[in-house]
């Protein structure tokens, strides 16, 4: 930062403070508030300022894997709790005065910040994400990228005016693994897919999300109204504001924290905009805490026939109560093959039927008569030669990850380097990322209201006919 920069920055009108203050105090209210716009362009030689508004465990690793890029400064951090805001200013700014707010608004408003990491709550995502745009910022915004369907086309919409560059969060479509799963998707290596399975199973207590609570925590060094935004009111609870992930007014559950990382991945390796059909089923059956999410889940979805692939079926799983064998892979099947593959590795098998069908063995062949045996066998010989009837040989290739691959550092480079461009052509751009979030919440919406939800990925909307669901609709405040 230059010393005109430093200058400017400490000589903020006290009108402007005072805006901003007056600002978030009303979140919703019928007050918009006030912006100090970030004219500033990002020059390819100059270092990109970023802030994170959300110091939690994912916030934390996200900021980590940021400043793993060169020419990247963290200069702000927001979070609603102080002990986080007190731990940031540890990890992050030992050799600097890092700027600390419980107040986001306080962070956009600082004309030294060229991108903020949206590392929050869920149902914080679209409201911050859409002020980080209208205020002038680079945003990446973590998976899911929405907590309800209804808020995904004005997240688009603003990112799209605002001409800024964003990246959902949902890095391992950054690693080699998946990129490499792509190009044999793509060069027709497994032939036409027509069933994937996902999984990401979990045994253990902090998997589940039952995080460490911190012993001060209390209404006097968090701010829980200001946590629960427009959710619905709730009595102060610790277990709520630093286990959100357990409550459907907060998050996503298992659908919007896991499979939408599956749906991520089969997306970008198939190039599918989604499915036109979800139904899911599942319960809790090991976590009884009061959370009042499944700690079981699967998902099955139909895709149709696009220019870019055959019609298949998808079915992903997540088991918090798995006590057996746990394998996460997604597994690719197609008619010659399939990949099965992690962020770490990939196994492709090439296997193709012979052109001849056989007979005998258990068939029909032993039922007919005599004759009819010596007929049938004359005809079979005459159709299908001796090299018709030998399958080639099961092939497997192995691909593992380069040794010490940086996936999440790499999909924040990805960012950064379209921000450097003034590219909105990010890897998991909004329409991307909502395209692979609403599947999900249609997951939820399907679990809770034991129905069939039907969706239209190329319009992202709800199929006609569809009554939009109570989960759907948020009534903001």
């Amino acid at each position: 930062m230059t010393p005109s920069r430093r200058t400017f920055i400490r000589t903020l009108t006290a009108a402007s403070a005072l805006a901003v203050t007056e600002a978030v105090a009303r979140p919703f209210g019928p007050v918009a508030p006030a912006y100090i716009p970030n004219l500033r362009r990002v020059s390819p030689n100059d270092k990109i300022r970023i802030a994170t508004i959300g110091m939690g465990i994912q916030g934390n690793y996200d900021t980590q894997a940021a400043l793993r890029n060169p020419d990247v400064e963290l200069v702000a951090v927001a979070d609603l709790y102080d002990g986080r805001l007190e731990h940031a200013k540890t990890a992050f700014g030992k050799d600097k005065n890092l700027f600390a707010s419980r107040d986001f608004r306080e962070v956009l408003a600082r004309p030294d910040v060229d991108a903020v990491l949206v590392v929050t709550p869920d149902h914080w995502h679209d409201h911050i994400t859409i002020e980080a745009l209208k205020a002038g910022k680079h945003v990446y915004c973590e998976k899911p990228m929405v907590q309800h369907i209804n808020e995904g086309k004005p997240v688009i919409d603003a990112w799209k005016k605002s001409g800024k560059t964003m990246q959902v969060g949902s890095q391992r479509i950054s690693s080699s693994a998946f990129q490499e799963a792509k190009r044999m998707v793509q060069a027709g290596d497994i032939g036409t897919i027509n069933y994937i399975e996902s999984n990401s199973d979990r045994f253990n207590a902090i998997g589940a999300w039952n995080y460490s609570i911190p012993t001060d925590a209390s209404p006097a060094t968090l701010d829980w109204d200001r946590f629960l935004g427009d959710a619905p009111k709730h009595p102060f609870d610790a277990k709520r504001f630093f286990r959100w992930r357990n409550y459907k007014d907060y998050g996503t559950g298992v659908a919007g924290d896991l499979f939408i990382h599956l749906i991520t991945g089969v997306h970008f390796v198939t190039n599918s905009m989604g499915p036109t059909r979800i139904y899911s089923s599942g319960n809790l059956a090991y976590w009884k805490d009061g959370r009042d999410v499944p700690d079981i889940m699967t998902s099955v979805m139909d895709y149709p026939k696009t220019a870019a692939h055959d019609a298949f079926q998808m079915v992903l799983r997540v088991n918090f109560a798995n006590a057996g064998k746990i394998s996460n892979v997604t597994r690719i099947i197609g008619n010659e093959g399939q990949i099965e593959f992690s962020e770490e590795n990939l196994i492709l098998t090439k296997r193709k039927l012979p052109i001849a069908p056989g007979y005998n063995g258990y068939d029909s062949f032993f039922t007919f008569t005599e004759p009819v045996k010596e007929e049938f066998k004359r005809q079979y010989d005459a159709k299908y030669p001796p090299e018709t009837r030998v399958a080639e040989p099961v092939k497997e290739v192995r691909f593992d990850a380069p040794k010490g691959e940086d996936a999440h550092g790499a999909h924040f480079g990805d960012f950064f380097k379209n921000v450097r461009a003034g590219s909105q052509g990010t890897i998991e751009d909004p329409v991307f990322g909502f395209r692979a979030a609403a599947p999900v919440l249609a997951s939820n919406e399907s679990y809770f209201q034991q129905k069939v939800v039907h969706w239209n990925p190329e319009t992202m909307t709800m199929k006609t006919g569809e009554a939009p669901a109570s989960t759907v609709a948020k009534k903001k405040k």
